[in-house]
C-alpha cells in the first residue's frame, strides 16, 4: 500500500500468539508513515497494561522511557485506554537502506490480571523518504533529533574552529571516517567522547550520508534560551570525525519550546505563539521562510480541514501564530471530579512543520515540532436538555456533554435509587452518542410517563408530569464521583377520541358511539355506508351531548352474514369511526354474534319452507337467481341479501326417502344458470349449496286436550297500521282556550315565561282510544334528528335531569274536548340552549312523538304504533 507523495509504503504484519484471549475485544492497531516519523495507534486496550519493545534479531528490546528519548521513540497512552507510538525513521533499531527505506519492527504486548498467557501482537512497517532537506529537526516532549546530510570542509589535527563551518566549501565526507568527539556549548565548551556522550543518553549514529544526533529532552547538555519572548531548549554541538592524521567536524544543534511554551488560553480558545526566526539554528542575517504546515497529532492539515475545524494559521513579523478553539474536533476532553462538582481540561497535541533556507548556504531546514496542550481545569457541569415530546407520553432528558472517561452508574429519584440494569428493565432507555466534535458525548435517557417515578397531577382538562431524577456519574479510571440533575416537566391535553362499543341479544346488534372529549366532529359508517340521518332513524338513533345508540337487526343490510348452520346464523356488523377531513380512520370496530333462527321449516300439511342467505365468502351471489332442484322453482321473495322459497313435500324435485319409523324429504338450493355458473367459476368464489332436508314420523298417536272458561273481557281490535291525524298547538294561557296561529310563527318569548302545548288525535270520536306523550324534546333545527337535542319527555315522564320540567295538565271533557283521553296537554318554561346563552335570537323547534293505544292498556309494549309527529315553532 503506498503513502502519499514521499511518504514512503509500509507493511503491517500482526501475529497473536495468545488464543485464549478472545473474549477481550480485539485490540485495533493501525500505522501510518508521516514523512520523517512513523505513527502507531493502538485502541481498545481495555484495561490492559501495555509493554513496548524493539525486535531486531530476533531479540526484543523493552522500550523503557530512557532507551526511548535516546533511540528515538514517544510512547503516549491516555486516559481512555488507547496509546500512541511515535518513532524516528532514522531510530537506533530501523534497518537503513541507502538512507530512503526504513523498516522498524516493534513488539506489543498485551498483560492483564486475569489472564494467564500474554498477548503478542508484531507491527512491522517499512517507510520510504527521500526528500530529506539538509537538515531535518524533530522536537519530540522527550527528545530533540537533528539529521544533518554529511558534507564537510577537512582539517588537519587538532583544530576546532568556532566559526560556522558549513560556510566553508564542501566536498562529500570520506567514508572511513568515523566519529570521536562531540563538544557541546552549553553555551561553554564541553568535550566528550563519543561513547561516553552515549552512556549519557545521547544517541549518535551515521548514515551514509547523514549524521544523526539525538538528546534528551532536556538533558545536562542543554540549556534555556529565550527566544522573542519563548523559552526554547537549546542543544548545540561539533561532531569530530577522524581518520588518521585527517580530521572534520560537523555542527549538529536543536532548539525547541519548552512545554506550554508561548501557550496561552482564553475562555473559548488556545494560541500557541512560535517564533518566526529561530535564533539559535540560523546563522545568517537573512533568510527566507519557504513553507509552514500545522497539524495534529504528526499528521499536517489542508487548509479545506483548518477552515472546517476553525482553526487558524497566521504569521506576522515575529511568530507563526496557532489558534485553535477550545473543543474543536482533534481534541480530547479529560475529566475531573472534585467536591462533587465536574472540571474538564483539554488535550491536543500540535504540531508546527517549517521549512526555510539561509541565503548565505543555500541549505535548507526542515523544523517540526509536536506541543501537546492541555489546558486548566474548566468548571464544566453537565447541562440537562429537556428534549420531552408531550404526545409521545415519555420523558426525554439530554445530559452532557461529557468526556468519554465518564461513566453512568446510577439513576436516583427522591424514593429510590437505581442502576443502570434496573433502568433497563423498568423500561427506561439509556444510551448515549457522539458530539458533532467529536470530543466529547451527550447521554441521553427516556422514562415513560407510566413509571411510578413519575408525578402527575390533573388540572382544568391537562395532566402535568413532573418527574426529578439525579444522575450519578463516575469519572474513570479513579472512580471519583459527580452529580446532575434533571427537574422534567410536561402538560398533556386529556382527550379521549371518539369510540364505539357494542353487544348482541337475540335479534339484534346494540351500537353506542361516544362523542370523546372533541365532541361529535366524525363520520361513522356501518358496513360499507356512510350513517345518515334516514339510516340514522331507521336504526332506531337515541343519543344526548356525549353519545348515541343504534339497533341493527342481524339481518339488516349492512351486516354481514358470515356462516349459516341448521339453526342459527353467524352474523357481523361492521362500524368504522373516520375523521372527513383527512378520511383518517378513528376506529375499526366489529362485532360478530350467533343469532339463532329457523332457516328451514316443515309444516304437518307438508309445506316447507327455507331461506338462502348471502354470505361474506360468496359476495357476487344474486339470491334471486337461486332455485331447487326444479329450475322453475325460483324464490317466493327475494333481494340483495336472502332468498325465501315456500313449497310442498311432492313438489320441486323433492325427493323421499323411508327410514325406520320417519320419512325423510330432500331438496337443495342453488345456482342452475349456466351463465351465473360461468360468472361464479371466474370470480373463483365457493359454489353455494343448501340442503333442505324435513323428517316426517310414520304411524304417530297424538292426543290433545283442552278445556273451556268464561271469556273474562269483551273483545278488542288487535294492533294494527293506519292513517291517524294529530296535532300540536301552543295556547296563549293555561285556560287552552285560544291557541297561537300558524301564521304567527315564530312565536317570540322571554326566558322562563311558559309554553302551553296541547296534542290532539283529531277526528276520534271512541272514548276507548287514548293519546300517549312518549317523547318530546327540543332542536335548533327544523330537523327533528339535528344536534344539540335537549329532552323534555322521556318514556313518559318529564326528564329528571331538567332543572324547570315539564309540568302536565289535566284534561276534562268541557267545552270542545269530548273525549279527554283523545287530548294531552303540558306546560314547559321558555329556555335557551348554552351554547346559545349570548344569542337568544336563535328560534327552538319543539317535536313529541305519540302512540295511540287502547284507553285500557296505554304506554305499553303492545302498544308501539308510530305516527307522525308535527312541529310547532
Amino acid at each position: 500500500m503506498g503513502c502519499l507523495a514521499g511518504l514512503g509504503w509500509f507493511i503491517l504484519l500482526v501475529a497473536v500468539v495468545n488464543i485464549e484471549a478472545q473474549n477481550k475485544p480485539p485490540i485495533k492497531i493501525n500505522s501510518k508513515c508521516l514523512g520523517n516519523l512513523l505513527r502507531v495507534d493502538v485502541s481498545r486496550l481495555g484495561g490492559r497494561f501495555l509493554e513496548v519493545s524493539v525486535v531486531i534479531n530476533n531479540s526484543s528490546i523493552i522500550l523503557k522511557p530512557s532507551l526511548s528519548s535516546k533511540c528515538g521513540f514517544t510512547i503516549k497512552k491516555d486516559h481512555l485506554g488507547n496509546a500512541v507510538i511515535y518513532a524516528s525513521i532514522q531510530n537506533c533499531f530501523a534497518q537503513n537502506v541507502d538512507d530512503k527505506a526504513f523498516t522498524t519492527k516493534l513488539g506489543l504486548r498485551l498483560q492483564s490480571d486475569n489472564v494467564v498467557e500474554d498477548e503478542f501482537y508484531l507491527v512491522e512497517e517499512t517507510c520510504y523518504y527521500s526528500s530529506w532537506a539538509s537538515r531535518e529537526i524533530i522536537c519530540k516532549p522527550n527528545y530533540m533529533e537533528v539529521s544533518v546530510k554529511k558534507a564537510a570542509p577537512i582539517y588537519n589535527l587538532p583544530a576546532y574552529p568556532y566559526s560556522d563551518p558549513r560556510k566553508a566549501a564542501e566536498q562529500p565526507m570520506d567514508a572511513g571516517l568515523r566519529i570521536t568527539t562531540v563538544v557541546f556549548f552549553t553555551p561553554e565548551e564541553r568535550v566528550m567522547q563519543v561513547d561516553e556522550a552515549q552512556r549519557n543518553g545521547y544517541g549518535i549514529s551515521s548514515t551514509p550520508t547523514r549524521l544523526v544526533l539525538r538528546s534528551p529532552n532536556p538533558s545536562r547538555e542543554t540549556y534555556t534560551k529565550d527566544v522573542a519572548g519563548v523559552p526554547m531548549t537549546v542543544l548545540s554541538t561539533s561532531i569530530i570525525f577522524e581518520k588518521t592524521k585527517l580530521t572534520t567536524q560537523l555542527y549538529a544543534g536543536a532548539a525547541c519550546p519548552q512545554a506550554q511554551g508561548g501557550v496561552y488560553f482564553t475562555e473559548t480558545s488556545i494560541r500557541w505563539f512560535l517564533p518566526r526566526r529561530i535564533d539559535p539554528l540560523i546563522y545568517s542575517k537573512h533568510f527566507r521562510l519557504l513553507e509552514v504546515n500545522m497539524g495534529v497529532d504528526g499528521r499536517k492539515l489542508e487548509a479545506t480541514e483548518m477552515s472546517a475545524r476553525n482553526y487558524s494559521l497566521t504569521l506576522d513579523d515575529l511568530y507563526v501564530i496557532v489558534e485553535i478553539p477550545i473543543g474543536a474536533a482533534g481534541c480530547q476532553i479529560k475529566s475531573h471530579a472534585q467536591d462533587g462538582q465536574y472540571f474538564t481540561s483539554y488535550m491536543i497535541e500540535l504540531m508546527l512543520e517549517l521549512l526555510w533556507t539561509e541565503d548565505d548556504t543555500n541549505e535548507d531546514t526542515r523544523y517540526k515540532v509536536f506541543l501537546p496542550v492541555e489546558t486548566p481545569l474548566q468548571l464544566q457541569p453537565p447541562q440537562v436538555i429537556d428534549a420531552t415530546v408531550p404526545k409521545e407520553m415519555m420523558f426525554k432528558a439530554l445530559i452532557g456533554p461529557v468526556g468519554f472517561d465518564v461513566m453512568l452508574k446510577n439513576i436516583s429519584s427522591p424514593s429510590e435509587v437505581l442502576s443502570l440494569a434496573d433502568c433497563i428493565a423498568r423500561g427506561f432507555k439509556v444510551f448515549d452518542q457522539m458530539s458533532p466534535n467529536g470530543c466529547s458525548k451527550v447521554y441521553i435517557v427516556e422514562v415513560p410517563f407510566t413509571d411510578r417515578v413519575v408525578g402527575q397531577r390533573k388540572e382544568m382538562g391537562v395532566t402535568i408530569y413532573n418527574l426529578h431524577l439525579t444522575f450519578g456519574f463516575l469519572v474513570l479510571p479513579k472512580h471519583a464521583p459527580f452529580t446532575a440533575t434533571a427537574y422534567l416537566r410536561a402538560k398533556l391535553e386529556d382527550i379521549a377520541p371518539p369510540s364505539v362499543s357494542g353487544s348482541c341479544d337475540d335479534k339484534n346488534f346494540y351500537v353506542l358511539v361516544k362523542y370523546g372529549t372533541k365532541g361529535f366532529n366524525f363520520q361513522t359508517i356501518m358496513g360499507k355506508r356512510v350513517l345518515t340521518g334516514s339510516l340514522a332513524q331507521q336504526y332506531g338513533l337515541m343519543g344526548n351531548d356525549t353519545h348515541f345508540s343504534l339497533i341493527v337487526p342481524f339481518s339488516a343490510a349492512d351486516a354481514t352474514v358470515e356462516a349459516v348452520e341448521s339453526s342459527s346464523i353467524k352474523s357481523r356488523l361492521d362500524v368504522t369511526l373516520r375523521y372527513p377531513k383527512t378520511n383518517k380512520n378513528i376506529q375499526d370496530f366489529s362485532l360478530a354474534c350467533n343469532f339463532v333462527t329457523k332457516l328451514i321449516e316443515c309444516f304437518p300439511n307438508g309445506t316447507i319452507t327455507a331461506m338462502a342467505i348471502t354470505l361474506e365468502s360468496v359476495p357476487s351471489l344474486n339470491p334471486r337467481r337461486l332455485t331447487l332442484r326444479n329450475p322453475a322453482c325460483g324464490p317466493t321473495y327475494s333481494n340483495d341479501q336472502y332468498a325465501y322459497f315456500v313449497f310442498t313435500a311432492n313438489s320441486c324435485g323433492t325427493t323421499r326417502k323411508f327410514l325406520p319409523n320417519m320419512m325423510l324429504y330432500e331438496n337443495e338450493i342453488s345456482i342452475t344458470d349456466e351463465l351465473e355458473l360461468r360468472k361464479l367459476a371466474q370470480s373463483k368464489e365457493p359454489e353455494f349449496d343448501l340442503k333442505v332436508f324435513c323428517y316426517y314420523d310414520i304411524n304417530t298417536n297424538q292426543a290433545m286436550g283442552f278445556n273451556t272458561r268464561p271469556r273474562r273481557s269483551e273483545p278488542y281490535a288487535d294492533d294494527a297500521r293506519g292513517e291517524m291525524q294529530v296535532e300540536m298547538r301552543v295556547a296563549l294561557d293555561d285556560s287552552y282556550s285560544v291557541f297561537h296561529r300558524v301564521e304567527d310563527d315564530p312565536i317570540t318569548k322571554y326566558l322562563q315565561q311558559p309554553l302551553y302545548f296541547e296534542v290532539e288525535l283529531m277526528g276520534s270520536y271512541n272514548p276507548k282510544v287514548s293519546i300517549e306523550l312518549a317523547y318530546c324534546w327540543a332542536t335548533l333545527e327544523e330537523d327533528k334528528m339535528s344536534l344539540p337535542r335537549w329532552d323534555l319527555i322521556v318514556n313518559g315522564c318529564a326528564n329528571s335531569r331538567d332543572p324547570h320540567p315539564v309540568i302536565f295538565h289535566s284534561v276534562l271533557p268541557k267545552g270542545r274536548v269530548n273525549d279527554p283521553s283523545n287530548v294531552k296537554r303540558f306546560e314547559v318554561p321558555m329556555f335557551a340552549f348554552a351554547e346559545d346563552k349570548d344569542n337568544l335570537n336563535r328560534q327552538v323547534f319543539v317535536h313529541c312523538e305519540v302512540v295511540i293505544c287502547d284507553v285500557r292498556n296505554p304506554v305499553d309494549a303492545a302498544c308501539n304504533v308510530h305516527v307522525q309527529t308535527r312541529t310547532t315553532r
